[in-house]
């Protein structure tokens, strides 16, 4: 059996390289963080142009038609070039979640948008930071019109469509809101990583529309999140690769009592230590892609091992990389906190590591 990717598969992922390496050097990444603006707005546009955002997306609703493995590939070269772009909110979770649950008429009106990067889109879980539970949920829906307010929301002060989680009659529910409904105020939020933005969502009496069987939005969110996981998996696994690089590199040139800092035995030790977490994570994140691919029962363990695995190892790199830089790690000109920054609001992004290693565990428990 061949495991590997398709030459075709490989082809593509080098495609998404060669573009992010011409459009979107470290300095893109830096001049959103250094701005005032949420995120590249021309790199999101050419994004949209290769295809990216509907890449698994059937083309009867505007997509290219692809699949998860194609989307996994592009997701690991978009966390590679620390891409300032709203991929994981839009495509991984919003879009995921109507290929998920959406009625034909919701997918018609809604992943067209997505996929051309017309409309970008949001998950609102969160309605204060920690551990999110089903009885944290309390922004009410009432008569098909939401009330309450979400936060932190990756991408919801840009955002035109949300997903969110609600609470009615039966239970928690998910709806579809339109975020450029007068009824809804949007507000960004500070946070470690400004390249990559955080808002507030306040709705006051939005219309809005049920996602998939009312009360029954809890665990529908639990299947959004694992597919979610696994493409934020390889988005990690990208960022953790591109810090090690460049950290073997700056302590191979690095020399010290006459020989590359590289060569002494506990930066050698260290930086074997930091391979071997990627690669487990790389492994992980690979299985995770083949459940997701084919719709396997794995797919509730499989995320979880993904998520905790390119979370310490992106994390681990993002340190790593600081502390064998020397003292020049800490510097604002150096680019180590860019990539330390993305890390550890990516091992947020979804719930910490440790929420998902209780939700493996768990998992395993039940099975």
């Amino acid at each position: 059996m061949n495991f590997d990717f398709s030459e075709e598969q490989k082809l593509l992922q080098k495609t998404a390289r060669d573009y992010l390496e011409s459009n979107a050097p470290l300095s893109v990444c830096r001049a959103v963080l250094e701005s005032k603006e949420t995120h590249s707005a021309e790199l999101w546009k050419g994004a949209a142009e290769m295809g990216w955002l509907g890449a698994a997306v059937p083309e009867e609703y505007g997509g290219a038609g692809f699949g998860h493995l194609e989307l996994a590939l592009i997701a690991e070269e978009v966390g590679r070039a620390l891409a300032p772009i709203p991929l994981a909110s839009s495509v991984y979770l919003a879009t995921e979640a109507l290929l998920e649950a959406g009625s034909d008429e919701q997918k018609k009106r809604w992943l067209p948008r997505l996929a051309t990067g017309e409309t970008i889109g949001c998950f609102a879980l969160a309605e204060r930071p920690g551990r999110v539970s089903e009885s944290g949920v309390q922004v009410k829906l009432q008569g098909g019109k939401l009330d309450g307010t979400k936060l932190p929301v990756l991408d919801g002060d840009v955002a035109g469509l949300a997903v969110v989680a609600a609470r009615d009659g039966k239970g928690v529910t998910l709806v579809l809101a339109d975020l450029d409904d007068k009824t809804v105020t949007k507000e960004g939020l500070r946070s470690i990583d400004p390249s990559r933005s955080q808002g507030r969502l306040r709705f006051r009496n939005t219309p809005v529309e049920v996602l998939g069987k009312p009360g029954q939005g809890w665990a529908l969110a639990q299947q959004i999140l694992d597919r979610a996981a696994v493409l934020l998996a390889f988005e990690q696994v990208g960022t953790a690769s591109r810090a090690f690089e460049i950290t073997k590199d700056y302590t191979m040139g690095r020399y010290a009592f006459g020989r590359p800092i590289a060569s002494f035995q506990a930066l050698k030790h260290r930086l074997a230590d930091l391979y071997v977490a990627i690669e487990l994570a790389r492994s992980n994140a690979y299985f995770g892609a083949w459940a997701l691919e084919n719709r396997s029962p794995e797919l509730a363990a499989a995320a979880c091992g993904a998520r905790v695995s390119a979370s310490d190892a992106c994390e681990l790199a993002g340190t790593e990389m600081i502390q064998m830089h020397g003292g020049v790690g800490y510097t604002w000109e150096y680019d180590c906190h860019l990539f330390y920054r993305r890390a550890k609001l990516l091992g947020l992004a979804l719930g910490s590591a440790d929420d998902w290693r209780e939700k493996l565990i768990q998992r395993l428990d039940a099975a």
